[in-house]
């Protein structure tokens, strides 16, 4: 534990009065405080939450009281309980206040706390105790005490081994702890004749500080030198720059030794006009100066120390305060070693501070001038609590601060603030402070959160104890001691302790209810309570808790039961409670009925899970009190029945009129109604229910007489404006759903049908009805479609002049039309009017104002002009409007204009057109296009197509010449000179090429190559070239030699010559370039030049001519590759082809000689042995397919077939099973397990000899050949070698790709050969 401060009397005390008697055993706390009269309470001083301070002097608990967590064993103190106002029932009484008697007892003078408590008298003894309050030492004699004076000021060190005595005369003395013996009388540390305010012990334990009444501050050395013990002072602040009246060096607790700020051993002073921060080592330094302002004189400077975490590291912060306002430094180590002193968010309060004290890194305690003690968190400045000490009769060192023993040689500033100094009355350690009374010793320490519930529940505070217990669970308490930081550990540990509290409360308000009295004090009890109890289960989440034991225990009282179920309803409506347990809800619903509540019953069905009713007794009371939307809801939540209440509220339409639409609304939105929304997996089956419902023919239980579609008609009669409304707010959400938007046409037919054709309905109605079509029609996406004729019979209906009473009704009707339905339904109107009186062509005027319709103008002119029905005279004024028109029908749609024109206005194409002609619109030049291409729509001259030549030379010259290799009924004299006027030269080339002059579609491409080769880009040219080569590669089929090379050279020359122009290291590039064009142009024109041509014509030119043989050795070593390879490929061929014949005629040989087998040993016609005649010798002819016949029997069934002196024959049966008796045809039989033979004419054998025949290839043979052929189709091996070439485009040698040497090309190879695969075996 760690130690703070001592302080004095301010009057002298007998001798006698201090003697203690001599007892065997000393006193201890417990046998003094162990009364029966007060409570048995542990006393506990320590703080869990804080870091451990445990061997800290007692004065740092002002720097660092961040810690403690030994206090000794102090289970024998009690704390005495005494009325204390609390600030704030939120908080609690956050302070344990309790008196040490045993020390009271014994001593009247300064105190210190840690480990043991020492106290100075004002006769210059200092009394020694234990944490039992028992005496342990008594330091000094009387007589000493007469000469130093009173003792002023204490301080232990950090492992409480020293203790340093300060005198009121000026002398200072050391003592050791463990035997009680004197080590030093130090009486030069400071002038003479000034008393010692403050001395204190640093972390150092050779180090420390003492001020004096002289307002200076020395530094202390403690050496031990040849076994003497010494002293040295060393002045840190003369009194001469301004009175120091306070000073607190900054102590660290075991754990934060190592903190980077330790090693620079701070030192805070508190002078009458400023605070200073020092370090002493390693050198003495000042590090910040902070006056104070304007401050009353008489205030008392407060310093204080606490390391403390922000902003994930921990750091000391120094609290100082002179007067009503308390500063925050933070002072920290950056990366780099800076070291940084930052002002943080002062804290005002609204009186004269003369205590400021740390209780914990978060927590502040303050008395102020009328002794109130104030506890303060400093992160939210919000007050916590406040005390009245005044009973403790506080001990203030007025004297020490006049300097009284030594003659009263102080300045009037420093004796003024001493009026209120009692720096050594109140001591801070480790979580606890005490305060030093003239009669007794207090000590204040943090309560846990247990010991905070539990004052509040002594006091029977119930309400605050829950919501203090409740900002412990949520972790808002301030203040907080002995709680886990893990919030689930937190909770569950308070959640358990506000159980507790509510079981007691519950008891508390059946225990103290009125047994006698009105019954409505009864109520206004329990209506105070009960609310209470059901909010915290519900924050708490143990609804089985409130519906369990707490209701269980409510039972006991009828009063009680009665308000806990009428509480309930706030919550259910909130939808905080949803599931009560079905013993609850029944005994809710039943209580809300006796007491006739249907209302209340009716909103709390609709917030709960009812699937614990009954479900078949909650419908029927809700039949009998008329509770719908209850019902509603019970059959939507309880069964999934959507339909049953629209079919039984149909009935009750005047009642449930309102409800009923709404809930179509609703069901068809995918909301639950009253309130939710349908779980989403049922919403598309609800919408198809319900629209199955409205477009019913007949209900369940119909009459004969009843109407169709009987829904329908009850929601419209009820209210048609609200019905249409909701069908229109619904069909907001059809645009992507087909199956709806069939709904959505089903249900306008029908209401067209039942509205229209029904008398019942007013014209106001019909009205409503088609504004609601109107509305649905206007839309941009609509796929409504209405039938023309009862719309037209619908806008007959409404301007009616037959009916005069409701002519202002109708009127207004169709104004809503056309305000809903704008130009659109304008038009329509208007249309419908022409056609009563067959303006037919002002109908042509209402299409094309109408944006919706403008494209169906088409087929509107097309059935007039076609149709039979209509007078000349209409057809008539329609042509004309139409030819008036044309330009804006071909701005619409230039096909089907296209289209119409050819139709009906043969004979006016050509003005048509040559009236588009002056216009500048592109549509327009696609107007004749449609009418010529692809597929005329009439027969034109040339002139037409000329025409459109024009036209897409002025708007679309990408075009042309698509079109002209696709039209071919233009002249091409004209059709040059049209091109050429808008200098389309690629076109003029094209028509130049198709009438013949090639050379001069060559000059004219030419000519746009060399313009581009200097005035475009090289990507152009390069295109240019490509259509160049094109057409010289297309014409050079249809010339002879001399014209190809008259080509061919141009081209040549044309690409060669800018290379002479070229000069300069810029230049390189673009020569490069035209190289590589040069190149492309020479590998082209190969194939119809001569090689040895081109080389002489290279060589001539001067930019390939002169020079070394290198600049031009790729090139003709690329034309030598070019030639090895070909001549290669060409052998290769050869060789292949050769050696493919020569492998099939030995097979074919090998197959026709080989021998055949017989399948039976007699004819196939006769049916006979073929040895038929002993005598005679008869030749047979057997056949690959196995068959055998006779000579003579085939030759009787024709199928020898003559020539050239030999037959060739056919197996007869064979072709006769498949139909065919052809004997240059002849089909293969299928054997057992093997492919069809070969047909060939078998070799014939004799009884003894065998006729041969020569192995010639007959028909049967060429046949057999061919089916060889078939079997082993694939694809050519030239064809693989040609492929396996122009694949190899990039490695193989060209003019393009010249092979230099050393690049290790193929065809430099004299071993180069071609490596073929074996033909494939044929199976025998």
């Amino acid at each position: 534990m760690s130690l703070h401060k001592l302080s004095q009397l301010p009057f002298q005390i007998d001798d006698k009065e201090f003697d203690i008697p001599q007892v065997d055993t000393p006193p201890t706390l417990e046998s003094i405080l162990n009364e029966p009269e007060d409570e048995d309470e542990p006393f506990v001083l320590e703080d869990t939450c804080l870091l451990n301070t445990e061997n800290m002097d007692t004065h740092s608990c002002e720097t660092s009281s961040l810690a403690s967590s030994d206090s000794g064993d102090r289970t024998h103190l009690k704390r005495r309980k005494r009325p204390m106002e609390t600030n704030s029932t939120v908080h609690g009484s956050v302070l344990r206040h309790s008196i040490l008697k045993g020390i009271s007892a014994q001593i009247v003078s300064a105190a210190t706390v840690s480990n043991v408590i020492a106290v100075g008298t004002s006769h210059g003894l200092a009394l020694v105790f234990d944490h039992n309050q028992a005496l342990r030492l008594c330091l000094g004699t009387t007589a000493t005490g007469a000469e130093y004076g009173a003792v002023s000021a204490l301080s232990i060190n950090h492992d409480c081994t020293r203790l340093l005595c300060g005198f009121a005369k000026g002398q200072i003395t050391m003592w050791d702890l463990a035997n009680g013996k004197l080590l030093r009388t130090i009486t030069d540390a400071h002038p003479p004749g000034t008393a010692i305010l403050h001395v204190k012990f640093t972390d150092n334990p050779t180090l420390a500080i003492c001020n004096d009444s002289g307002g200076s501050v020395f530094e202390l050395s403690f050496r031990r030198v040849m076994g003497m013990r010494t002293c040295e002072s060393r002045c840190l602040f003369s009194g001469s720059k301004g009175e120091v009246c306070c000073v607190e060096p900054l102590h660290a607790a075991l754990e934060l030794k190592d903190h980077p700020i330790t090693q620079y051993c701070l030192l805070a002073m508190a002078s009458l006009t400023k605070i200073l921060v020092i370090g002493l080592k390693p050198s003495l330094k000042v590090w910040m100066t902070f006056p104070y302002g304007k401050t009353d004189p008489a205030s008392v400077p407060q310093l204080a120390w606490q390391f403390v975490a922000v902003q994930k590291a921990v750091n000391p912060i120094l609290a100082f305060c002179r007067g009503d306002t308390v500063h925050f430094l933070l002072v920290k180590k950056d990366e780099s070693g800076t070291i940084h002193v930052i002002k943080q968010r002062q804290l005002s309060l609204n009186s004269d501070l003369i205590s400021l004290a740390w209780i914990n890194s978060r927590t502040l305690v303050v008395m102020d001038s009328s002794e109130k003690v104030h506890v303060v968190d400093r992160p939210s400045q919000e007050e916590l609590e406040v005390l009245d000490l005044s009973e403790v009769q506080l001990v203030y060192n007025s004297s020490h601060f006049k300097s009284l023993a030594t003659g009263g040689n102080v300045s009037q500033a420093l004796a003024l603030v001493g009026e209120k100094a009692c720096y050594q009355s109140v001591c801070s350690n480790g979580g606890q402070i005490v305060y030093l009374g003239t009669k007794s010793v207090h000590i204040m320490t943090l309560r846990n959160w247990r010991e905070r519930v539990d004052h509040l529940l002594k006091q029977e505070k119930f309400l605050e104890a829950l919501s203090l217990a409740w900002s412990f669970h949520e972790g808002t308490a301030k203040a907080v001691l002995g709680l886990f930081g893990d919030p689930a550990k937190r909770k569950g540990l308070v959640a358990d302790k506000m159980v507790e509290i509510l079981f007691q409360y519950v008891d508390r308000s059946i225990k103290k209810c009125p047994e006698q009295g009105k019954i409505q004090v009864m109520e206004q009890h329990f209506q105070d309570m009960v609310p209470v109890m059901v909010d915290y289960c519900l924050l708490l989440q143990r609804t089985d808790l409130l519906f369990g034991q707490i209701y269980s225990r409510l039972l006991e009282n009828s009063v009680a039961k009665g308000v806990f179920l009428e509480s309930l309803e706030p919550y259910i409506l909130s939808e905080r409670i949803g599931c009560p347990t079905a013993p609850v809800m029944r005994d809710l619903l039943a209580y809300f009925q006796e007491n006739g509540m249907m209302e209340s019953v009716e909103n709390c069905l609709v917030h709960m899970d009812i699937t614990n009713l009954d479900i078949q007794q909650v419908v029927q009371m809700c039949w009998e009190n008329q509770l719908y939307d209850a019902m509603i809801y019970v059959f939507n939540s309880g069964m999934n029945d959507y339909i049953t209440p629209m079919e039984v509220q149909c009935n009750e339409q005047v009642v449930m009129g309102n409800k009923l639409l709404v809930y179509i609304s609703c069901c068809l939105a995918g909301r639950a109604y009253p309130i939710g929304d349908i779980p989403e997996d049922l919403v598309p089956l609800v919408k198809n229910q319900v629209f199955e419902f409205l477009i019913r023919l007949h209900s369940a239980e119909a009459s004969q007489d009843e109407e169709v579609y009987p829904y329908i008609h009850t929601l419209l009669h009820f209210d048609t404006r609200e019905f249409l409304n909701v069908l229109a707010l619904t069909f907001e959400d059809f645009k992507n759903d087909k199956q709806a938007l069939e709904y959505q046409q089903r249900i306008v037919d029908i209401l067209l049908k039942v509205m229209v054709d029904n008398p019942d309905f007013t014209p106001s109605q019909v009205g409503c009805l088609f504004t609601f079509l109107a509305r649905q029609l206007a839309k941009p996406d609509n796929s409504l479609f209405v039938n023309r004729k009862l719309f037209d019979q619908v806008l007959e209906y409404l301007s009616s002049p037959d009916d005069d009473s409701r002519h202002t009704e109708r009127q207004q009707v169709l104004l809503e039309l056309l305000q809903v339905g704008g130009v659109h339904f304008y038009v329509i109107i208007c249309e419908f009017m022409y056609e009563k009186k067959h303006l037919y062509d002002k109908i042509i005027d209402c299409y094309l104002k109408d944006p919706l319709r403008k494209e169906e103008i088409f087929n509107y002119i097309h059935n007039i002009l076609s149709m039979p029905g209509y007078s000349a005279e209409e057809k008539r004024s329609v042509w004309d409007k139409t030819l008036l028109h044309v330009q804006e029908l071909v701005t619409t749609d230039p096909a089907k204009s296209a289209e119409l024109v050819a139709v009906h206005f043969t004979n006016e194409v050509h003005q048509i057109i040559s009236n588009l002609q002056v216009t500048d619109s592109f549509s327009f030049s696609l107007f004749p296009r449609e009418i010529l291409h692809p597929q005329p729509l009439l027969r034109s001259g040339p002139d037409l197509h000329e025409q459109l030549v024009g036209l897409l030379c002025r708007f679309s010259p990408q075009q042309v010449i698509d079109f002209l290799k696709t039209s071919q009924d233009y002249r091409l004299e004209e059709t040059i000179q049209i091109v050429q006027q808008h200098q389309l030269h690629e076109a003029k080339a094209f028509l130049l090429e198709k009438k013949g002059d090639i050379q001069g579609a060559f000059q004219v491409l030419l000519q746009v190559r060399e313009n581009r080769n200097y005035k475009g880009p090289l990507q152009r040219v390069q295109g240019a070239l490509g259509d160049i080569i094109a057409l010289c590669v297309r014409g050079s089929h249809g010339l002879n030699q001399q014209q190809r090379e008259a080509l061919w050279f141009s081209l040549l020359e044309a690409m060669m010559s800018p290379q002479k122009l070229l000069k300069g290291s810029d230049a390189k590039q673009t020569s490069e370039v035209l190289k590589e064009f040069t190149m492309q142009v020479l590998n082209s024109m190969s194939s119809f030049i001569a090689l040895p041509a081109i080389i002489h014509r290279i060589l001539q030119d001067p930019v390939y001519g002169t020079g070394k043989l290198a600049e031009i050795q790729g090139l003709i070593l690329g034309m030598l590759d070019t030639f090895n390879y070909e001549q290669t490929l060409l052998e290769t061929t050869t060789s292949l082809l050769n050696h493919d014949l020569h492998w099939s005629l030995s097979h074919l040989r090998a197959a026709v000689s080989r021998g055949l087998h017989p399948r039976q040993d007699h004819c196939n016609i006769c049916l006979q042995q073929y040895r038929r005649r002993q005598e005679g010798e008869d030749e047979i002819i057997i056949f690959s397919c196995g068959h055998l016949y006779h000579c003579q029997c085939l030759q009787r069934k024709e199928q020898g077939v003559a020539g050239l002196g030999h037959h060739s024959w056919s197996c007869y049966k064979c072709t006769s099973s498949q139909g065919r008796r052809s004997t240059d045809q002849n089909t293969m039989e299928t054997g057992r397990g093997r492919s069809a033979s070969l047909a060939q004419v078998s070799q014939m054998y004799k009884l003894a000899n065998v006729l041969l025949c020569d192995a010639t290839l007959d028909t049967q043979q060429s046949q057999a050949w061919d089916q060889l052929r078939c079997i082993y189709r694939g694809p050519s091996r030239l064809a693989i070698l040609s492929e396996l070439s122009s694949s190899h485009g990039h490695e193989k040698a060209s003019l393009l790709n010249p092979v230099h040497p050393g690049t290790g090309s193929i065809f430099h190879s004299e071993n180069f050969q071609l490596k073929l695969s074996p033909p494939p075996l044929v199976e025998e």
